[in-house]
């Protein structure tokens, strides 16, 4: 559904009239397109400290296609390396590095900084690391004009792992994504023939993708290069067939609380599943003291209790490959919680703690890693049929002061079905704009 406010602040009379009510102005996101790929402008390589990392880290970027430089007019991105700030002192040389530039940053712009995990051993250090955290969410409650801010932890003695993150998060892919923090561990990347079809020779499989988000994964994944499998309920029949053959994909129709849905899916990849994509879900909003039993329990199994199982039988029967990847939806609403769906936020919450559990242990078991997308206020035909003054508020609760759009969240699935993506393991990113709720 088309964002009229978005279009209206755009015009010369809605800037003048929003500046002057003090109302929100969104900036238009640039996303990725065949036309435009990369950002536009030069990359500001920047540091706080004395890093181990520098030169390392300089190649590294080079590598994402950005002329980098140590000084820029008007940079499309900023990478701050922060990776040697040990004490509270320190900090000091993360304000003197990004004040004299944060202004010159161009409209849709990515600021990177570089942290370490917060050491267990050493309280200052941690301190120090963990203020970073505080100063990204800040910094991207304030930037503007679409540019958005992540803190992304490495281990300075594996920087090559950085590769496919630092690639998406400093390129259009990843227009609706701010005020997060990712840690990497230091597993090697996969190999990457071709970063235009990171996904060649790989099979997916995505759940509930007749439509929406699930048919935006699909889409992604196969412009990557992924042989697509589209599973949907039955019930949506046609709808799942023209989504798949629109990508030259393969339909499974299936119900996925089914007791043999997992065999079945395994039975549709003889070869076994690279990609495992939990998308689909359900709700059924009501408030807890006007809730059936019913209906709490369909909203739990649907978009919980079936990913457990399909995940521990694919697993367990070696039905994901070895150096595979299983990502699955959560939810702002799980993260923050929802008026009327105790449900929905409990089944979404519950995906968080299936991949912070699940994850090391898949990684040490069966080489896949497991992580999560989170989104936000997402513009899709369920939001349109939201109340207009609802409607209104979800889109603008959020540092871009704006909806996502599902393929947002595609992307951010895409970049965490890459090969090259070992290190991204345990991670729940939320797609929401940096919403105003929640951690």
């Amino acid at each position: 559904m088309a964002d009229r406010y978005l279009h209206f602040t755009g015009t010369a009379p809605g800037r003048f009239l929003t500046r002057r009510l003090g109302l929100p102005q969104p900036a238009p996101l640039r996303r990725w397109s065949a036309k435009t790929p990369t950002l536009d402008g030069p990359l500001l390589h920047l540091t706080a400290g004395d890093s181990t990392a520098t030169g390392e880290l300089g190649a590294l970027l080079a590598a994402t296609g950005l002329e980098v430089t140590a000084s820029a007019g008007r940079p499309a991105g900023i990478v701050l390396d922060a990776t040697a700030v040990d004490t509270p002192g320190k900090l000091a040389g993360v304000h003197a590095a990004l004040h004299p530039v944060v202004r010159s940053l161009a409209p849709g712009g990515r600021v990177v900084v570089l942290g370490v995990r917060p050491s267990a051993d050493d309280h200052h250090q941690a301190a120090a690391q963990q203020a970073l955290e505080g100063f990204v969410r800040s910094l991207g409650k304030e930037i503007g004009r679409g540019a958005t801010v992540q803190l992304l932890r490495i281990a300075p003695e594996a920087v090559g792992a950085a590769e496919s993150t630092l690639r998406f998060l400093l390129s259009p892919r990843s227009a609706y994504i701010s005020g997060q923090v990712i840690e990497l561990t230091a597993a090697a990347p996969g190999p990457v023939a071709d970063w235009t079809a990171p996904l060649a020779g790989r099979t997916a499989l995505v759940t509930g993708a007749a439509r929406g988000i699930g048919a935006s994964v699909a889409s992604v994944l196969a412009r990557d290069g992924a042989r697509v499998i589209c599973l949907d309920v039955p019930q949506t029949g046609d709808e799942l067939t023209r989504t798949a053959d629109a990508l030259g994909a393969t339909a499974l129709p299936l119900d996925i609380t089914a007791d043999d849905a997992a065999e079945r899916i395994a039975a549709a990849a003889p070869d076994g599943l690279d990609v495992l994509v939990h998308n689909a879900g359900i709700t059924r909003d009501r408030r807890l003291a006007n809730m059936p039993a019913e209906r709490w329990a369909s909203v739990v199994e649907v978009n919980l209790d079936s990913v457990l199982r399909t995940t521990d039988a694919l697993l367990e029967a070696g039905a994901v490959n070895r150096g595979g990847r299983i990502v699955a939806t959560a939810s702002i609403a799980g993260i923050a919680g929802n008026n009327g769906q105790t449900n929905y936020a409990a089944s979404k919450a519950g995906i968080i703690g299936l991949v912070r559990a699940l994850a090391p242990r898949a990684a040490a078991d069966h080489d896949v890693t497991v992580n999560a997308v989170a989104p936000g206020f997402i513009e899709t035909k369920m939001t349109a049929a939201v109340p207009l003054l609802v409607r209104e508020a979800g889109r603008r609760m959020n540092s871009l002061a704006q909806g996502g759009l599902p393929v947002d969240v595609a992307e951010t699935t895409a970049w965490f079905a890459q090969p090259a993506s070992t290190a991204v393991n345990g991670q729940v990113v939320r797609v929401c704009g940096q919403s105003l709720l929640g951690a």
